[in-house]
């Protein structure tokens, strides 16, 4: 078996083309560098080197073979630098996953923020719903998760939780429905009966159940009950769904940037549900690069607390 030392003997020679020089710059005497070279040389089963009493020479062979040794040692000289960097989180993976609606308020901003300051972390992004980043986390998969956190008594000791931001619920209506009348608007905003009154697309309760209690408890506290048509799991869909005239949904404020056509955003009126959002990882888990994404994190957050809950 080739070693990284054998490798260092066969450059210092091919180098200086003297085996009492290269013996020297290696700190170590003629005879155990020439017997490390050719057992290097049986191992590979070919010379590297025409010996004569007065000259070292490459041979063909060895010539070719020390472009590569040249490429291997250089990887090897770099590897403490590597071990740095990766100790300290500047380089490295960091694997992220995300609810629907962070895409459209703090993600964004977030990992471009991650990105500008560590550009040399390889970063992958996977969408998930909250039960199911959780699960992975708690499974030991990915980094970090962008979720709405579940009831604080449901949220898994085994894992960190950092607050990111919270807006506020909106409408997401047909837009037919506020022209023909079906939805009265008082004000620019969407009243509590006529949203108690309309037919919902909603999350299912498993996958966010922080979020499916905001919407249904907006019900219940004026005097309704939900009647959902439609459970989807991505938003993308639900506003799809609503554009198709099959309901309507309560989504974060910051759905404002997802322009669809038949769709309008309108504020809701009585006392305004608030959806919070943020980052989850395992409390003992001590890679590095997850450090430095929740020290950027916090710092997002100690800058500007949008009311709107776009960063």
């Amino acid at each position: 078996m080739i070693d990284v030392r054998q490798l260092r003997h066969f450059a210092a020679v091919a180098r200086t083309l003297h085996f009492g020089r290269a013996a020297e710059q290696l700190g170590m005497t003629q005879p155990p560098l020439s017997q490390s070279i050719m057992a290097l040389e049986r191992e590979l089963g070919a010379p590297l080197f025409v010996r004569t009493k007065r000259s070292v020479a490459l041979t063909p062979f060895g010539a070719e073979w020390l472009t590569h040794v040249r490429t291997v040692l250089d990887g090897v000289n770099e590897l403490p630098e590597v071990a740095k960097r990766l100790r300290s989180g500047t380089a490295g993976r960091l694997a992220i996953s995300f609810v629907s609606t962070a895409d459209y308020n703090i993600l964004p901003t977030l990992v471009r923020r991650y990105a500008s300051l560590f550009p040399d972390v390889e970063i992958s992004l996977t969408e998930a719903t909250s039960d199911v980043q959780i699960a992975m986390l708690l499974e030991g998969k990915g980094h970090v998760g962008l979720i709405i956190p579940p009831p604080h008594a449901a949220f898994p000791a085994s894992l960190s939780y950092l607050p990111l931001v919270t807006e506020p619920l909106i409408a997401a209506v047909p837009e037919s429905w506020t022209t023909d009348g079906r939805l009265p608007v008082r004000a620019d905003r969407l009243p509590p009966e006529a949203v108690v009154g309309a037919p919902l697309i909603l999350f299912p309760r498993q996958s966010a159940p922080a979020f499916h209690d905001l919407v249904t408890g907006y019900y219940a506290a004026h005097g309704g009950q939900a009647r959902i048509v439609q459970e989807a799991i991505q938003m993308q869909t639900i506003i799809s769904l609503v554009s198709a005239g099959m309901g309507i949904a309560l989504v974060p404020a910051s759905l404002r940037n997802l322009a669809r056509t038949g769709v309008v955003y309108m504020d809701l009126g009585g006392t305004t549900p608030v959806l919070e959002t943020g980052i989850a990882w395992r409390s003992g888990d001590t890679t590095a690069t997850i450090g430095r994404f929740v020290s950027v994190a916090r710092e997002m957050t100690a800058e500007v607390r949008p009311s709107n809950g776009v960063a």
